[in-house]
């Protein structure tokens, strides 16, 4: 299979190995000095929104520009392993044979659902915000979206690996929403980390819309 796990990097790092399906991808570029990696500012991009859309840049860029039958998604300091392993490319391509998405071991907070971590966390309104324009421009998704806002398990990160039409679908929707949202969020006043919102948003809505899918899941451990 033709698979590409990209690396989510805004600082210059060391690979962890040099299996040829990991490719470094600096996020932010047109707004950074160069690394000398493959960078978010080519092709098709939203490189300049990396400061409110975090690694998304990245996400969006794989969406745009690789035509890999596999694609993925880590971090610098975060990839989907075993153990203490992260996973190879063969490893990859075995689960993709039985599965149409690889995601992060759910995660869980101390609070007692996803929507109070949130509003403890970041700011209410622009959660709220993002719960309207689903109302209004994907509906049959709500009460999966309820539903996932209410429990206390999460999918951190923005970290996954799908196949190809899998990220596709996934990608039109998000971004469809996040677009959205962003139109009617005013950022004025937050601080960098708090204007990471539309970042923060995607990891509540990953699980939402997994829910609705006929999807073969798997987690693996970050």
């Amino acid at each position: 299979m033709d698979t590409q796990i990209y690396i989510a990097a805004h600082r210059a790092f060391t690979l962890p190995q040099t299996d040829p399906v990991y490719i470094p991808l600096q996020v932010g570029r047109a707004q950074a000095e160069d690394l000398g990696y493959l960078a978010d500012n080519t092709g098709c991009h939203i490189s300049d929104k990396n400061s409110s859309y975090c690694e998304l840049t990245g996400m969006y860029w794989i969406w745009k520009n690789s035509n890999a039958q596999i694609v993925g998604l880590c971090h610098y300091r975060r990839y989907l392993a075993r153990g203490a392993k992260i996973l190879t490319g063969s490893e990859i391509e075995d689960l993709m044979r039985w599965y149409d998405l690889i995601l992060p071991d759910s995660a869980r907070s101390a609070n007692p659902n996803v929507y109070a971590h949130y509003c403890e966390k970041h700011r209410k309104q622009d959660l709220e915000c993002c719960l309207q324009v689903m109302k209004e421009q994907c509906p049959v998704y709500v009460p999966a979206f309820l539903w996932s806002l209410s429990c206390n398990l999460i999918s951190m990160g923005n970290i996954m690996i799908a196949r190809r039409q899998v990220f596709d679908r996934y990608c039109a929707w998000l971004f469809d929403i996040l677009f959205e949202v962003e139109k009617r969020t005013d950022l004025t006043g937050c601080d960098a980390y708090q204007g990471r919102v539309f970042g923060f948003l995607s990891e509540r809505l990953l699980r939402a819309w997994v829910l609705m899918q006929k999807l073969q899941v798997r987690e693996e451990a970050v």
